[in-house]
């Protein structure tokens, strides 16, 4: 039977995740999940192979289960390629994120119950995807389709609750929201009032360059860091200190517990500015509409460096300053980076970026959300195969 988005019947969903991004993979599954749960009424069941990254997001979560309900979720650990599966367990709308394999015995079920089987690509700017996006791919007597997010109305667009950026519109005209956010992280007074900046990247950032950068600025500084996130960096630039608060000169460092999604997207409203990583908080970052700087996930061949030139010339921030500092800090830019006058061009152009960032959000908005996309293609799929 067809899937019709309004049938009285709930939909069911399966989505498999590997991490391999720590956080990303998980981020991006959780909140899809998430989205087709609430926003769409969809029955969705995620199997996901690392429970503890999950929990660090997800503080629901126990690591320790095998199978459990989280929110409207059900969370099962997918430890073994082996499991047994039957076509009753096989879902309408199967999704494999990022090219993951299904267990064998899921996919023989599958070729009996013969759902709508969609493999969720990467994000990425680049201009192939637009070409790949819902291309269909023999599987077996099966068809899967890769379905790409992106930054264009020829991709499946991005991940958006609806309500987001008027929650975010509310929250910066609520300085008391604010203040009581920033006073439940631990900030102090002094804290708060300094240029605040979260620091979100993986263990090879130049982080103590910009630390050396920073401490010399000529107005206080506030650096947001995740537990756990540069751990190495900060305690070697601040002499193996054992507090969640360290000054040196105008900057402080003040690490944070891991936040729950929600949360980390009024962390990002709440700074000046953003350091992310890999796929889901780039997005959040996008979303949050102030300057960012993308650290993007390592690749062969420094494939990597493509995406994100890819992007900076899609958005328009490639011949800018956040542009130049973007490279520098994913060792894409050529010679030797100088953080110093970097810093002090971005700082410069600051008010500008952000103009810029709202330009692009207003962009990406008229994209649609990609889950909603995602559903009315995988029904587009099942009545046509009907």
């Amino acid at each position: 039977m067809p899937l019709t988005l309004n049938a009285p019947e709930r939909i069911t969903l399966a989505l498999f995740c590997k991490v391999v991004d720590n956080f990303g993979d998980i981020g991006i599954c959780y909140r899809l999940s998430r989205l087709l749960a609430s926003e769409h009424h969809v029955d969705v069941t995620l199997w996901v192979d690392d429970l503890v990254s999950f929990a660090r997001i997800c503080p629901q979560v126990d690591p320790t289960l095998g199978t459990q309900q989280v929110q409207a979720i059900r969370v099962i650990h997918w430890h073994d390629q082996n499991v047994d599966c039957t076509t009753g367990q096989v879902a309408d709308i199967v999704i494999e994120f990022f090219g993951c394999d299904l267990p064998p015995s899921y996919i023989a079920a599958m070729k009996i119950r013969r759902p709508v089987w969609i493999n969720l690509e990467g994000l990425s700017a680049e201009d192939w995807v637009e070409s790949c996006h819902t291309l269909p791919s023999p599987q077996f007597t099966l068809t899967k389709y890769f379905y790409y997010p992106g930054f264009t109305a020829k991709t499946g667009g991005l991940l958006l609750e609806a309500g987001l950026l008027d929650e975010r519109e509310r929250y910066l005209q609520d300085p008391a929201a604010a203040r009581d956010f920033l006073n439940r992280l631990g900030l102090s007074a002094q804290e708060q009032a300094a240029h605040k900046v979260s620091l979100f990247c993986y263990a090879h950032a130049p982080v103590a360059e910009l630390f050396r950068t920073w401490q010399d600025n000529p107005t206080p500084i506030t650096c947001l860091v995740p537990q756990g996130v540069a751990q190495e960096q900060v305690l070697a630039f601040f002499g193996n200190s054992s507090g969640t608060s360290c000054t040196r000169g105008a900057l402080t460092v003040r690490v944070i517990p891991f936040l729950p999604q929600p949360d980390y997207d009024r962390l990002l409203w709440s700074c000046d500015m953003n350091f992310v990583r890999g796929e889901d908080s780039f997005v959040r970052a996008q979303w949050a509409a102030r300057p960012f700087i993308w650290h993007i996930y390592p690749q062969d061949k420094n494939l990597h460096h493509v995406k994100l030139t890819a992007f900076l010339q899609r958005s328009g921030f490639a011949a800018t300053s956040q542009g130049a500092f973007s490279l520098a800090w994913n060792a894409a830019g050529p010679g030797t980076a100088d953080f110093g006058q970097l810093w002090h061009e971005f700082e410069n152009d600051r008010h500008k970026l952000a103009n810029m960032a709202l330009e692009w959000q207003s962009k990406l908005v008229t994209n649609g959300d990609l889950a909603a996309n995602l559903m009315e293609f995988a029904a587009s799929v099942s009545q046509k195969s009907a």
